[in-house]
């Protein structure tokens, strides 16, 4: 077994049968050492058919996430990341509780050096509401791309 093995083994999700949470809270975020801890880097993830519901009527809401980082020593493993987001589908919560909580529980698990997340909710009642939350200033020596999901515009 590589070095590079032995890192990744204690994962639980990657590589086996694993059904969507019943919820967030029940959702097993993983995390793995990042081997290139020691230069500085932005990760981007992006879920734009994120799915939560109206904690009031029940309906469906829906988002495009962008979710930025810059790890220090771990890095957010893909798998367990899209099952939690999935796990949402699910759970009644605002918009912007679902935005934050999710920024909050990432950087809460992977003490990054930088973390910010945009929702970019589709209206709902005619409104549409987009909700940021970051961590802190970027770090300036790391490129931070626009996150490039335009204000929504309708049919304007």
């Amino acid at each position: 077994m590589t070095e590079k093995t032995n890192i990744y083994g204690h994962l639980t999700q990657l590589g086996s049968p694993s059904p969507l949470p019943g919820s967030p809270e029940e959702a097993r975020l993983e995390r793995v050492p990042n081997p290139q801890a020691d230069s500085p880097y932005c990760v981007r993830f992006t879920a734009p058919e994120f799915t939560s519901l109206c904690p009031m009527t029940g309906q469906p809401d829906f988002a495009h996430l962008v979710i930025d980082y810059v790890p220090g020593q771990w890095l957010v493993e893909s798998k367990s990341l899209k099952l939690y987001l999935g796990a949402f589908r699910n759970h009644g919560a605002f918009h912007e509780d679902c935005t934050v909580s999710i920024g909050r529980r990432l950087a809460d698990l992977l003490e990054p050096e930088w973390l910010r997340i945009g929702g970019y909710w589709y209206p709902r009642g005619g409104i549409p509401i987009d909700v940021f939350w970051q961590t802190g200033p970027a770090p300036a020596s790391v490129w931070i791309p626009e996150q490039g999901v335009p204000t929504y515009r309708g049919r304007g």
